[in-house]
């Protein structure tokens, strides 16, 4: 050692300088040689699809082709296999190298569960997104007499009705009952000819009959104090009864009315049972 020492020193020193530099460029030369061989560059191939496959089966494929698996996550998907590849990353037909770890998510094998919401009072369309927001599904619908046209009267599972907060796994289908429109018993339609616009409605209301088409036969500068010159149904009917006066038309609860308004009010005729003109 101590005689590799003087032979190091007798030597002038850009001798020592050239030889440490050569060193280092051997060094540098033998580690760009075999960076390939320690990286695996230029080995690469291409991801098989194995989206929809069973986990084993898709595990399987993936690690006889090279790859490490991992199972990165998990959801539920009701329309998918238990068990199936939902994603993979690198997507399929990707080119990675040789040895690539290939990430998974699964679908699960028990649904998770959600409290039934009460959905009664909802109309159709607001009860069918609740459903959606918490992965559950509408199924058939049926309908029952009343005036809450459309609106959620029931909420079934199967042909039972189910609970609010009744634990339910995700996908689960609900059925509804929702009302025609249409009330139990006839009423007399209301004579609204010769009313205001405004007064005809809260009528309208009251009554629960819902307002259909409002036709303006005139050009209407405010359709509140228009007045009402013809209604859809007439008050009256074409039939007489035994006086020869005209008898009063029939309509359930919740049927529809459609107006004529005009800024004029309509003018009185004959005696019989209305006032005015059906």
């Amino acid at each position: 050692m101590k005689k590799w020492i003087e032979n190091i020193t007798r030597r002038p020193l850009w001798v020592n300088m050239l030889a440490a530099l050569g060193v280092v460029l051997l060094f540098v030369l033998i580690f760009f040689a075999t960076l390939s061989w320690l990286t695996g560059h230029g080995k690469i191939q291409r991801v098989p699809s194995i989206t929809g496959q069973n986990i084993l089966a898709a595990t399987k494929t993936l690690e006889a082709a090279g790859f490490d698996v991992v199972i990165q996550d998990s959801v539920f998907i009701d329309t998918l296999a238990k068990q199936a590849v939902v994603r993979q990353i690198p997507e399929a037909e990707s080119i990675v190298k040789n040895g690539r770890t290939i990430y998974l998510t699964i679908n699960r094998t028990v649904a998770p569960q959600v409290e039934m919401p009460n959905l009664a009072g909802f109309s159709v369309k607001s009860a069918e997104m609740y459903l959606i927001s918490l992965g559950l599904r509408m199924g058939e619908i049926s309908y029952r007499p009343d005036i809450a046209r459309n609106a959620v009267l029931e909420q079934l599972l199967g042909d039972r009705s189910i609970a609010p907060g009744t634990k339910i796994p995700i996908g689960t289908v609900i059925n509804f009952v929702l009302g025609s429109g249409e009330g139990m018993g006839d009423i007399e339609v209301p004579q609204l000819v010769g009313l205001t616009f405004e007064a005809g409605k809260m009528m309208l209301q009251t009554m629960n009959i819902n307002l259909g088409a409002v036709v303006a036969v005139t050009p209407i500068t405010d359709s509140a104090v228009a007045f009402i010159i013809r209604q859809s149904p007439a008050a009256l009917s074409d039939s007489l009864d035994m006086s020869g006066f005209k008898l009063p038309n029939k309509m359930k609860p919740g049927q529809l009315m459609d107006l004529f308004i005009s800024n004029t009010a309509p003018v009185a005729t004959d005696s019989t049972n209305s006032p005015y003109h059906p």
